[in-house]
């Protein structure tokens, strides 16, 4: 483990988290929300340092991100702990691990594989990857570790996105956004209840750093996981569709089927038909770009031209089938397509 750097002293040898917007006050010996975060001796301690738990090499599509270096694959990694408590979380194996009182962490990563950011740099150079995806977990939990792959993969002309749950707090933004290339935000909902009962977060820092990151330039995709009875009313896709276009008609929205996981096992897997309908609501208040997943369907999945309807980039499921973009412009009008393409 190494010494975080998002963090103060306070009195009595406890310390206050400045990673995600929860802010934790650490006592001695406990670690924050995340799990991972740990006060030994009045200072805040990552214990995952160099330590992911998972370590894949996917497709860019899959994170998902359809704007950005479509058709490459990433190096993807993420670390054990979540500063969220999702109840339908799909990788909640990892991402809940740190939560369980009875769980040893400290075995556990003391038989984890070591990957510092020198391993993954020469990994990448060594195998031509030209993306490294911080996922699977929320990244802002590890940021100091993040960081310092960001920053050697940028020296190396090597990409950084994030996939994240967007609670990250301003200090974090601004360590980040310097050698932040693209990011997949979760709206997990439009309802402070949902966020409140089921994420145990808040949905207003989640808009503002949704708002904050386009604000920078950094290019940046939404995903909404949709849930049925929980988040699929017309209401709330209305709401959030128009928040999204509020800020950019070229925002890309993902909408994702939920499958029954961790503690919602109880309801049913989200119909087809209410993801089309996520998709005519996202298209009919002026969204340019809306996609659905999870159900292979290369009718929604595909990018298509807003100005001439040409279908430009064939998708099925996570894999880029054809891209006929012509540098980045549709090919038979013209017209720009917003994203990030070499």
């Amino acid at each position: 483990m190494i010494k975080a750097t998002l963090y103060e002293k306070l009195k009595n040898k406890e310390v206050k988290c400045f990673a995600c917007n929860h802010g934790c006050l650490v006592s001695e010996r406990k670690t924050g929300i995340c799990g991972v975060r740990k006060n030994l001796k009045g200072e805040l301690y990552l214990m995952v340092y160099n330590k992911p738990i998972a370590v894949n090499i996917d497709p860019i599509e899959k994170k998902p991100l359809f704007h950005f270096l479509s058709g490459q694959r990433a190096f993807s990694l993420g670390t054990i702990g979540c500063n969220f408590g999702c109840e339908f979380c799909q990788n909640w194996d990892i991402s809940q691990l740190s939560k369980k009182p009875e769980v040893d962490i400290l075995k556990i990563l003391e038989e984890t594989q070591e990957w510092s950011a020198e391993r993954i740099i020469d990994y990448c150079l060594s195998n031509n990857l030209q993306i490294i995806a911080y996922t699977y977990n929320e990244p802002t939990i590890w940021t100091e570790y993040a960081l310092e792959i960001m920053k050697l993969a940028r020296k190396n002309g090597i990409k950084n996105v994030w996939v994240s749950n967007g609670f990250f707090s301003d200090k974090t933004l601004k360590e980040i956004s310097p050698y932040l290339d693209a990011i997949n935000i979760d709206l997990k909902s439009f309802s402070e209840k949902f966020y409140n009962k089921i994420c145990k977060a808040k949905l207003e820092p989640v808009k503002n750093n949704i708002k904050k990151v386009y604000d920078l330039g950094i290019w940046e995709e939404i995903t909404t996981l949709i849930i049925p009875t929980l988040n699929d009313s017309e209401k709330e896709l209305t709401q959030a569709a128009k928040f999204l276009a509020s800020i950019s008609k070229d925002l890309v929205w993902h909408i994702s089927a939920f499958y029954p996981a961790y503690k919602i096992t109880n309801l049913p897997s989200t119909p087809q038909e209410t993801l089309i309908k996520a998709y005519q609501i996202g298209k009919s208040v002026g969204l340019n770009y809306v996609y659905t997943g999870n159900i292979p369907d290369e009718n929604y999945e595909s990018t298509y031209c807003p100005q001439c309807g040409e279908k430009l980039i064939e998708r099925w499921g996570i894999e880029m089938i054809q891209n006929k973009l012509k540098d980045g412009k549709c090919f038979e009008c013209g017209v720009k397509i917003p994203g990030r393409w070499q």
